[in-house]
């Protein structure tokens, strides 16, 4: 793109130069014929009827005859405003000077005269062409791009809202099945711890079919106590991950009210959960911590597990991009759509070291 920009800027600016050569030359040709008739001794009809043919074929190059005490001899394509004016017509000349210096007419008898002239007013405005033009080719490519990947971005979130609902509609068929065998085995032992844990994890999975189900769709934001809805998350995972890792939960004392969907921000935690428990390999430390920062809550999942390089912390939020063997790369990508698309917020990585751990950010509005 750059380069394209640069073709024509410097393609433009030629054309530019070509003509104020050619201008120039004009001029040049008509001082000769004003210099011819000066130094004619005798008249020649066909002389003067050439150089008059010359000087009428100029209408657009200003020019301004002066002798050597700034008297006017001549003046031609000049504004129409000073035309009546000496003064004005002799500053004129002055001011064109500085854009080239004046031609001077040397005579045997010393009365010697001075040539101003300038581009002509359309020289002049094409002087800036290069540049208007080479920006709208700069803002189409702009633009062609933003489209281009604005289409792209639309087309990725398609597809993964309807592989996101698609696998929700997967998940409910066993899960029916399920329900139904789980009141089967509470009539027969309905105080079975065994049996109670399976409820709580067939609960899970309907939670888990429900917030795929969601994805693609806007999604109410009604639940207001976010103390709760944290706190719940990590009563449950924390009995689900390994018991070599120390899972803490720092939560301010006072409660919070942050208008969220309870579902959708359990399942943005559980992803930055999970992910943090494979950076350890099962061995290690996790916090995850809540804090209040003027209008906003601040929710940060700090782990010491393997870390990330600085091109895998850029691309993680892509969808489809996954450092683990077995990843499709769509936790991150929907974690991320959670967050800034349906509660106006934002995440990213606050601070990552390869081999010293990764520290995930979350920010929210409050009410």
């Amino acid at each position: 793109m750059t380069i394209v920009v640069l073709t024509v800027v410097i393609a433009s600016t030629v054309l530019i130069n070509f003509l104020r050569k050619e201008e120039i030359k004009r001029v040049d040709i008509l001082v000769s014929a004003v210099k011819f008739q000066q130094e004619a001794t005798t008249p020649n009809l066909e002389v003067q009827g050439l150089i008059l043919q010359i000087y009428s074929s100029n209408t657009t190059i200003p020019v301004i005859i002066l002798d050597k005490d700034n008297q006017i001899i001549e003046h031609k394509n000049i504004p129409q405003e000073i035309e009546n004016s000496p003064s004005e017509i002799v500053a004129f000349a002055k001011k064109m000077a500085k854009t080239y210096p004046p031609i001077e007419l040397k005579f045997p008898n010393k009365n010697n005269q001075f040539v101003y002239y300038d581009n002509s007013p359309l020289l002049n405005n094409l002087r800036y062409s290069p540049y208007i033009l080479g920006f709208f080719i700069l803002c189409y490519f702009l633009f062609s791009f933003w489209f281009l990947r604005t289409i792209k971005k639309t087309d990725e979130g398609y597809l993964w809202a309807g592989l996101a609902k698609e696998t929700a509609h997967q998940i409910g068929t066993p899960l029916s099945s399920m329900i139904g065998w789980m009141e089967i085995m509470k009539l027969d032992t309905p105080d079975s711890e065994g049996v109670h844990e399976i409820e709580k994890d067939i609960e899970r999975l309907r939670t888990i079919s429900e917030r795929f189900s969601k994805i693609g769709s806007v999604p109410e934001l009604n639940d207001r106590d976010f103390n709760a809805t944290i706190q719940e998350n990590y009563d449950y995972l924390k009995t689900r991950i390994s018991r070599k890792i120390n899972f803490g939960l720092h939560l301010p004392s006072y409660n919070i009210s942050v208008p969220h969907n309870k579902i959708l921000i359990s399942w943005v935690i559980e992803n930055l959960v999970k992910n943090a428990v494979d950076a350890m390999k099962g061995v290690g430390s996790i916090s995850m911590t809540v804090t209040e920062r003027n209008k906003h809550i601040i929710i940060e999942v700090q782990d010491n597990g393997s870390g990330m390089t600085k091109q895998q912390a850029g691309n993680a939020f892509k969808p489809g991009y996954s450092t683990k063997k077995r990843g499709w790369g769509l936790g991150l990508s929907l974690a991320k759509r959670v967050i800034k698309e349906y509660h106006n917020g934002d995440i990213k990585i606050a601070q990552t070291e390869v081999g010293k751990g990764t520290t995930f950010r979350i920010t929210i509005r409050k009410a």
